[in-house]
């Protein structure tokens, strides 16, 4: 079997653990880190504990901190020798409809899923740099196909920048060992966002296998599920503004 290390932010809970269970039973070796330390070392232990697990490394790590993120991903490839895949995961989803008093959710909802993002990337990247070779994987989401209205206004532009800066990572490092992937994830129903209206959603278990057969197919973008994501997040650019408003 071939070593394949791969890194997972925010993998103490939703798609991140989801996606650590899933690339475990694939036999890859991996470093977890998160806010929760007790859940990442449960998950660890439970990985770990199944017949010819792979190794698995964990890490305290709040993804806001730029110089925890400086530090500890390359002190997580030091330990496992090198890292082959990091998944920028991490993400908040708790905004509200700007001007409505509220704008410390919009920020933190800006810093966590864009700021700490380009942190992340800029880890993982000089690593890549210096072997000459990996995945990064960016975690976007359909939303980033068009700007959306109230609580989901901050969260939809910052993966819509996201996005953007995965496609100027990926021209700066076309024809090289290095590849950046996109995964726009659809509707997965997750612990995160139990009782909201989702159309066309998924379980946590068919979503995640749908990322990561995509991630490692190594794609420049991918919707999961790939439907009917691949067809609605395309036409969500197009439709009239009333249509958008009644969708979302």
């Amino acid at each position: 079997m071939v070593r394949v290390r791969t890194l997972i932010t925010g993998a103490s809970s939703g798609l991140g653990e989801g996606m650590a269970r899933e690339f475990a039973a694939r036999g890859h070796e991996l470093a977890l880190v998160a806010r929760r330390t007790d859940r990442l070392e449960a998950l660890a232990a439970e990985l770990t504990a199944a017949p010819r697990a792979a190794r698995v490394v964990t890490a305290a790590l709040d993804v806001t901190d730029d110089e925890a993120v400086a530090r500890v991903v390359p002190e997580l490839a030091a330990t496992l020798g090198g890292l082959d895949r990091v998944i920028v995961n991490a993400g908040v989803g708790d905004g509200r409809t700007v001007g409505s008093g509220k704008p410390t959710a919009n920020l933190r909802t800006a810093r966590t899923n864009f700021v700490a993002a380009i942190a992340q990337s800029e880890a993982a990247m000089e690593i890549f740099r210096a072997q000459g070779s990996g995945q990064l994987v960016l975690v976007t989401s359909v939303a980033a196909d068009r700007g959306l209205r109230g609580a989901q206004t901050v969260y939809a532009a910052a993966k819509a920048g996201l996005s953007t800066f995965a496609e100027g990572l990926r021209a700066d490092v076309h024809g090289t060992g290095i590849v950046v992937t996109e995964i726009a994830p659809g509707f997965i129903r997750t612990d995160l966002n139990e009782g909201m209206t989702m159309p066309f959603a998924v379980d946590a278990a068919t979503g995640v296998r749908a990322m990561v057969e995509a991630i490692e197919r190594r794609p420049a973008h991918a919707y999961t599920p790939r439907w009917p994501w691949s067809v609605l997040g395309p036409a969500l650019r197009l439709m009239p503004m009333p249509l958008v408003r009644a969708l979302t």
